[in-house]
Formats: C-alpha cells, structure tokens, sequence
C-alpha cells in the first residue's frame, strides 16, 4: 500500500534530515525547485504569515508532486486549526508555543485517527490520488504516517520539558531558538550561554526518551553545532531568505568582475 512518508521513516531510523521555512512565497515551481534540490520537508508557516487554507493546499499538491514531505505550522492546537489542514493533504503539523500538555494532546486528537485521536473522517483526494483504500486499512495507514512537530521555545516549556515529552505520538520536539531566547531574557543571543543550556536539557531529555530534536536557525554553523550535540532534523533559513542569500551572493560576484 502507498501512502509511506520517507520522513517519517527516516526519523525513526535517526537519520539527518534537511528542511526549510516557508512563510511569503506562492509559487508551486518554487516549491517543486526545493523538491529537486533535495531537502527533506519543508514546513508551511501558517502562524505568522497571510496564507490562507487555499494557498497551503496549492503549496501542498507541489510538494506531493516530487515527494516532498509538508509540515504545516498552525497557529494554535485547536482542532478546527488543524483538521483542515491535515485533510488538506500535508503530512503532518507544528504546533507552536507548546508549554502545556493539553496542547499535546489536543493536538493528537486532531491529528490523529481514532483509537489514537478523534479526527473525523474525511478523507480527499490530495491524500488517496482518486484511488481506492479500505477506510479501516487507510485510518490504520496514515495513523503510523502523520507528523506532529512540538515547538519548544519558552522557559516554561523547558521547565516542564519532561511532562511534553512524555507522549509517543510526538514526533519531535522542535526548538524556536529565537523566541526561546527572548523568554530567557537574552532577546536576539541564541547563542547565548543560558539559551545554548536550555536546548542542550531538551537534547538530552529526548535522547534519553528516543526522541527526535531539531531547530530553526538562519546560521548554518550553528545547525551544525546542534547537529554535532544530537539533533537531526535541521531547518535553514526560510524562502524569501534563500532568495536573498543567493541574490546577494549573485550580485556580488557579479559586481567583482565588471
């Protein structure tokens, strides 16, 4: 049966995986160009920029289209956030700000098929490509292959880091270095002392519990830097920023040789 998600897998199997944020950017081909360089996922950002359902469903079939693994952050853990979204076709969701663990399991609910969670069943066609699946095989089949992401970014989080990770549902606990340093009181310093302590906690709480960690970062060095601690799942830069990078880039070459 189809319907795997290589991600999915790979983070079962500890592999490294490579992503990026995607938070103003429209266009499929662009996202069907980060397919054939190939990252890993890309992650959908729906918590600070103007998508709407519609877009994230265009920017969904693109990525489907060259087997690119969708993580959609959505603002909150409400399951009318989240339902749509998954019916939308991604392959899994983010839910930023987690510090309680109603969140988590609010989340699962809506993620999650029945017995695990309560999602209704809806099923479209993004998801089966107009074939025919048994429901109770097809329920059973995206149960094991959806994604649940759990930003952790505030002192608070960190503080009950053992509580929200306690759920074998959650796939992995994501760092928002930015915010977290904020809640720190070290406002723009991820890689302040106190906030390098903090996610180091989160590293090795999961490693012991065998889950998965990972960071969104603009700083290759410093992705490489958790990498070498434990994380596998690195997320760099966002859309409009590889553009700038590579315009900036582009530019300055240019500008050395004329």
């Amino acid at each position: 049966m189809e319907l795997e998600n290589s991600v999915k897998k790979s983070l079962k199997q500890g592999k490294t995986l490579i992503g990026t944020m995607v938070t103003e950017i429209r266009s499929q081909e662009f996202i069907r160009m980060l397919g054939s360089v190939g990252y890993d996922y890309i992650i959908i950002d729906m918590e600070h920029s103007p998508y709407d359902s519609m877009t994230v469903l265009d920017l969904i079939r693109a990525a489907k289209s060259m087997a690119l693994t969708t993580i959609v952050r959505v603002p909150s853990s409400e399951y009318t956030q989240i339902a749509r979204i998954m019916d939308a076709g991604c392959n899994g969701v983010m839910i930023p700000h987690v510090e309680e663990i109603n969140q988590i399991k609010e989340t699962i609910n809506a993620v999650k098929f029945p017995p695990i969670g309560n999602r209704s069943y809806g099923i479209r066609s993004i998801i089966t490509d107009f074939k025919n699946y048994k429901p109770a095989e097809l329920v059973d089949k995206l149960n094991q292959n959806t994604i649940i992401f759990a930003q952790i970014e505030s002192k608070k989080a960190i503080d009950q880091i053992e509580d929200l990770t306690s759920f074998e549902d959650i796939d992995v606990a994501f760092i928002g270095p930015n915010d977290l340093a904020m809640s720190l009181g070290h406002t723009g310093e991820v890689k302040h002392p106190e906030v390098r302590e903090a996610i180091k906690k989160v590293v090795d709480v999961c490693r012991d519990k065998k889950i998965v960690t990972g960071a969104h970062y603009r700083d290759i060095e410093e992705l490489l830097y958790w990498k070498k601690q434990g994380m596998t799942v690195l997320t760099y830069s966002t859309d409009i920023g590889l553009m700038s990078e590579a315009s900036k880039t582009a530019m300055k070459t240019i500008k050395e040789k004329i």
